[in-house]
Parts: structure tokens; C-alpha cells; sequence
């Protein structure tokens, strides 16, 4: 008897413990009963908030559902622009359950398959905003507005999932080896032809300033090649005068200043050799009879 009624115990104790269930913070839950999703009054699904619940033991089932706000952040997709250029770009979305019955009957509750499936949407829109800009307009001002719109068509779809999608964000616009390759290769013709026609005018400007400075060489050169004669012609007639006065003042100590110089000039280096007959002109202040008189 004791056995029986300990058996009766252990079994009310467990369907007691199967009929109780928590919903932990962050999470919802629903109930299934005979595979359907158990309802109100009102047919609106019944929805479990955080903390102890109860259920019929061994008829229905709980699926508990995150609650909390996503985060789905995949690798860089590839669109195509309104110029027919491909763009490889990251983006990420925010979202939520807001339906949980809907979301568990369009997805069986598994995230992964509702990120999926949310992936699939927010890549429509995004494919429809890029294909209707170019690269110009979404690199320079437009991305905001692009967002923006990806996030209202994406919201629209998501309304099947019982999703809501409360952000749509392009982290990156990147282009792919092979057009950033030949975009690079353009860039850099395009700059090197730009510093070619630097580099020409740039010498064309060098000629012209070195004409002009050589021009302005050659006048001063002849400038100072007329100053210096000029100088030299008015220091040469000065020393005319010079030698012409004291030639009138005495023309013997004259003529024998200039015998001594020239005496100079002729014998300045022992190597020096002359030949001339003694009893010339040249010497006549060099022969006795000249020194006495």
C-alpha cells in the first residue's frame, strides 16, 4: 500500500513538474497543442511573457522564442549598378519577432532559417535601390536615402515572417579585383597624362624664363662691355694727357722713363734673348757716353 501510494506520489509529482514551465527574460513562448498553435478567445495566439507557466502535460508542447533584437551580419553580396558595374557590398539588419505565431509557422521557430529567408528580402530591395543609382550617386550622397528605402520594401516583405525589421545598414561599398584593377589602371593613365601636360608647361615655362634671363644676360654683358671701354678709352686718353705733359714739360727724362720700362719688360726673365746691335737706339741709355751727357 505504501509503495502504491508512493508511486501515486512520484507519479502526480511528475505530472505536476511536466505541467510547469519558465520563460526566461528575453524570451516568449507559445504552445502547441495537437500540432496547432493554441489561441484566446479571440483568436489572437497566446503568448507567454516571462516567468512560471502552466500547460496540459503530455498534450501540449512549448517552443520557447527569442525575443530579444537580432543581429544579421553576412559576408559582402554582389549588385549591379544602373551603369551595369558590379559593387560588392556589406550590409547588416536588425530585427525582431513580432508575431510569434506567424514566425513559427513560416519558419518552425529556427532563426537560421528565418535569417535566411530575411536575407533573401533585404537583398531584393537592396538589388532594386542600387540598380536604380549609380556609383556616382551612391558613394557621394545617396546612401542614406537608399537605406532608407531597402529598409521600408525589406519591412514589407518581413511582414509574412512575422519579422520586424528595425534597421538596414550598408557598412561597405567595395568593387571587385578585376573593375578596381582596371579603375586603378584608368586612374593612374588618367594621372599620368595630367602630369605630362605639368611637365610640358612646366618646361615650356623653363624656356621661357631662361630666354628671358639670357636676354637680360647679354644686355648686361653689353652694357658692361660698353661701360668698360667707355672707362678704359677715357683712362687711355688720360694717360695720353699724362704722358703728353710730361713729355712737353721734359722730353729727354721722358724718353728715358720709357727706355727703363722697356728695358724691364725685355729682360724680365733670364731666358730672355734679344738680338740687336749695340750701338742701336734701344740701348743709347745704356752706353757710357749716353749717361754722361
Amino acid at each position: 500500500m505504501k509503495n502504491f501510494i508512493f508511486a501515486i506520489l512520484v507519479v502526480v509529482g511528475l505530472i505536476i513538474v511536466s505541467s510547469l514551465f519558465v520563460v526566461a527574460e528575453g524570451e516568449r513562448a507559445i504552445v502547441i497543442q495537437f500540432g496547432k498553435i493554441q489561441r484566446d478567445a479571440e483568436d489572437r495566439v497566446l503568448v507567454y511573457e516571462p516567468g512560471l507557466h502552466f500547460k496540459l502535460p503530455l498534450i501540449q508542447v512549448v517552443r520557447k522564442l527569442d525575443a530579444r533584437v537580432q543581429t544579421l551580419d553576412d559576408g559582402a553580396d554582389r549588385f549591379v549598378t544602373a551603369e551595369k558595374k558590379d559593387l560588392l557590398v556589406n550590409s547588416y539588419v536588425k530585427w525582431r519577432i513580432r508575431d510569434f505565431g506567424a514566425f513559427f509557422l513560416s519558419t518552425s521557430g529556427n532563426i537560421v532559417q528565418a535569417e535566411v529567408l530575411l536575407k533573401q528580402y533585404i537583398n531584393n530591395g537592396l538589388r532594386t535601390e542600387f540598380g536604380a543609382r549609380t556609383i556616382q550617386e551612391i558613394v557621394s550622397g545617396e546612401r542614406q536615402q537608399l537605406m532608407q528605402s531597402a529598409l521600408a520594401q525589406a519591412g514589407q516583405a518581413a511582414n509574412e515572417l512575422g519579422i520586424e525589421v528595425i534597421d538596414v545598414r550598408v557598412k561597405q561599398i567595395n568593387l571587385p579585383d578585376e573593375i578596381s584593377s582596371s579603375i586603378f589602371a584608368r586612374m593612374r593613365a588618367e594621372r599620368e597624362a595630367v602630369a605630362r601636360e605639368h611637365r610640358s608647361r612646366g618646361m615650356e615655362e623653363a624656356e621661357i624664363i631662361k630666354a628671358d634671363v639670357d636676354a637680360r644676360v647679354t644686355v648686361m654683358l653689353a652694357d658692361a662691355e660698353r661701360n668698360s671701354r667707355s672707362v678704359r678709352g677715357q683712362g687711355d686718353a688720360l694717360a695720353a694727357q699724362v704722358y703728353a705733359e710730361m713729355y712737353n714739360k721734359n722730353a729727354e727724362f721722358y724718353s728715358f722713363v720709357r727706355s727703363l720700362e722697356a728695358y724691364r719688360n725685355s729682360f724680365n726673365s733670364k731666358s730672355d734673348v734679344i738680338v740687336v746691335q749695340p750701338d742701336s737706339d734701344f740701348f743709347k741709355y745704356m752706353r757710357s757716353d749716353a749717361v754722361q751727357n
